[in-house]
């Protein structure tokens, strides 16, 4: 899922929340409120209902997280660009967004987890002639580099020229402009507004995590846009995602590396994905 710019960390620029907070039961009356920020707009990892509350696998995956931490948790509805510089600043405790674990946001914060992985995938509109086309393989394992070269050169072959929307500062952006530099990288805010783009013919195509586009594919209609190419993992497309943490607070982060485990080894993660992917997207 998602790169920091060093704009973003260099800079350290003052961003306000957006959104709504949520303020969970106490588990501990002593325990220091925990403020999660997380983005509503990454169904089915985060999203909001139509009162505006947080809902979705990381906002259900963090109260459950909180609770067994005996914390008493805030719950953060903010856009994207700013969780990092927040999270720098002292606005917020902790990132909770479908956030991809990469070495180079390893060098700017720390990170619990991983809590669940995450494929990569295109989609094209179904009269596209990239659908149905023959890409030569269903899955690449980018840390496999003699393995997958076959398989990205086929996919460069077939997007050449093409114009590609993406979320902004995001892992997907870094693997297009190091797999894919023929192809034209148009980013934005939001990857629904990307799709929205796609639908209207101003991209070829999207590029994005696999189950926020399904999720879109659902509520677009699945006549009009579909699923193409490859499913990519690792390599440059991370570890998984975790929890954003300051590297100065390694209390938190053990706290949060425990919970994740003793929820992932009872099966808790396991039971969320169902609820909210239809399949497992827990770390194995």
């Amino acid at each position: 899922m998602k790169k920091i710019l060093m704009a973003l960390v260099l800079g350290a620029l003052a961003t306000g929340t957006a959104g709504v907070t949520m303020d969970h039961p106490a588990a501990a009356k002593d325990a220091k409120k925990i403020r999660i920020v997380s983005e509503g707009s990454f169904a089915p990892w985060n999203g909001m209902d139509s009162s505006g509350k947080l809902v979705g696998f990381e906002i259900d995956l963090a109260w459950d997280l909180c609770k067994r931490m005996a914390a008493e948790c805030e719950l953060i509805a903010q856009d994207w660009d700013g969780m990092i510089p927040s999270l720098q600043q002292g606005k917020i405790d902790a990132i909770m967004a479908g956030m991809t674990i990469t070495d180079e946001r390893k060098k700017v914060i720390a990170f619990a987890g991983p809590y669940g992985t995450e494929q990569s995938t295109f989609a094209v509109m179904k009269s596209s002639k990239l659908n149905g086309a023959a890409f030569g393989a269903d899955s690449i394992d980018l840390a496999d580099e003699a393995g997958s070269k076959a398989a990205l050169a086929k996919l460069a072959e077939l997007l050449k020229g093409k114009a590609v929307g993406v979320q902004v500062s995001t892992i997907q952006v870094d693997f297009l402009e190091k797999h894919l530099p023929g192809v034209t990288v148009r980013s934005y805010d939001k990857i629904d507004n990307a799709a929205i783009d796609l639908s209207s013919g101003r991209v070829d195509a999207i590029f994005g995590d696999r189950s926020p586009i399904e999720a879109i594919i659902r509520s677009m209609g699945k006549d009009s846009m579909t699923l193409v190419g490859p499913t990519m993992t690792r390599g440059v497309l991370g570890e998984g995602m975790g929890v954003g943490l300051r590297k100065a607070d390694a209390d938190l982060k053990a706290r949060f590396d425990k919970a994740i485990a003793e929820a992932n080894k009872d099966g808790t993660i396991a039971k969320l994905s169902q609820q909210h992917f239809g399949y497992d997207v827990s770390v194995k």
